[in-house]
């Protein structure tokens, strides 16, 4: 089950999350917080962290740059500021068994990537954002991370009235291969993943959903280099189950690590909840299964505490009903597949394709002439019944 279930802490929700919405300040006061940004409170905020992992007994984390180390005045300030708190995070590693599962660089919060990163209009927003993922990939890879994720947060628009969509995903294309490029020379051996989602906060993202994704990475010539980093509250964004997502990624061979999370139905964004619908989890891990896992991808808990969970406890209960839940997804999908009738009830469904004709349609060989032939000679089809109703009790009998 440990090797199935490779679970991540994201540091960013866990660790600087603080309740804040846009209609209410802050109302997580955590022990170890003093209220300020100094390197000293990041080297105490990592240290908590690493203690959590410890306790929770999970074995990866992912951060983003800016999450755990403040911004300097100058770039060169602000990556001797990150070196400082990664050389804390190396040495807390070196005392447990724990690594980043994936590092990123955050290209959305600073003012000066108000109108994108590797899609702005400004030359000089596009270099400082090369550079800062340059410095993150190194980051990753010294900290010996598996994986490294690419979330374009502000990569879209607001308006077409002012946008050169043409030229911003040429754009992004040319920041992605220069990110690939930089992979290799580094030395770094982990995946590139794309994490899909279709708006905020722009109003339309590029990376719209996995289809749309894999599409770019076709177009550009980067399917080699990339993978999907589906995150299920991004997937009913973008108007799909996670399960959708999943099986487009898997059946694409593009499906590398997966954001654990829910929304909620009868809101339009993304709240980030903890994952506790044992359907959902079985739904998701159907589909890691037949991707036989995600390593070296896995499940990173991106989602955060309500706004009125403030107890430190509450942080180790949702992770473990998060933990509890992909578990029991997992031992579903082993009875399902033990049972073995809700895959015999798929392969009947498709079982005339099984046939000389059938074979030959597979093979691209299925010319309009000859299938008319055959239509003449059988006569009008009888078609079956799609057993809809059954393949939902079969499911349903698992949970």
């Amino acid at each position: 089950m440990k090797d199935w279930l490779r679970f991540s802490v994201a540091f960013w929700h866990t660790f600087r999350g603080t309740g804040g919405d846009p209609f209410g300040a802050a109302t997580k006061n955590w022990p170890w917080e003093d209220g300020t940004n100094s390197l000293a409170m990041a080297k105490r905020r990592m240290k908590a962290h690493f203690e959590f992992m410890e306790k929770l007994g999970v074995e990866r984390w992912c951060f983003h740059d800016r999450d755990i180390a403040p911004d300097g005045k100058t770039l060169a300030e602000t990556n001797a500021n990150l070196d400082e708190i990664v050389e804390l995070a190396k040495q807390l590693q070196s005392e447990t068994n724990i690594k980043p599962l994936w590092g990123t660089a955050q290209l959305f919060m600073h003012p000066r990537y108000m109108h994108g990163a590797a899609t702005s209009p400004e030359v000089k927003v596009y270099a400082y954002a090369a550079a800062q993922v340059k410095k993150a990939l190194e980051v990753t890879h010294y900290l010996g991370g598996e994986n490294y994720v690419f979330w374009g947060g502000r990569e879209g628009y607001q308006t077409l009235l002012n946008t050169d969509m043409k030229r911003e995903l040429e754009h992004l294309a040319n920041f992605l291969q220069a990110a690939v490029n930089h992979k290799k020379k580094i030395g770094f051996n982990g995946t590139l993943l794309i994490e899909p989602k279709p708006q905020e906060p722009t109003k339309h993202q590029y990376d719209w959903d996995v289809a749309t994704t894999f599409s770019f990475l076709q177009k550009f010539g980067l399917t080699g280099e990339f993978k999907i980093n589906v995150e299920c509250n991004h997937a009913t964004l973008s108007g799909h189950s996670c399960h959708h997502e999943l099986e487009t990624a898997r059946i694409n061979d593009i499906l590398g690590n997966i954001d654990a999370n829910t929304g909620d139905p009868q809101v339009g964004w993304d709240t980030d909840e903890f994952l506790t619908d044992i359907s959902e989890a079985t739904l998701i891990m159907s589909s890691v299964v037949k991707n036989d896992g995600l390593a070296p991808g896995g499940f990173n808990f991106d989602a955060k505490l309500r706004r009125e969970s403030t107890d430190v406890e509450d942080l180790f209960i949702a992770h473990i009903s998060g933990m509890d839940t992909m578990a029991r997804g997992l031992r579903n999908v082993a009875k399902l597949i033990e049972d073995g009738s809700l895959d015999e009830l798929v392969r009947k469904r498709y079982q005339s394709f099984d046939t000389e004709i059938g074979a030959m349609i597979e093979a691209g060989k299925g010319d309009f002439e000859t299938l008319e032939k055959k239509v003449l000679e059988w006569g009008e089809p009888t078609v079956p019944s799609g057993k809809q109703e059954l393949a939902e009790m079969l499911f349903q009998s698992a949970l």
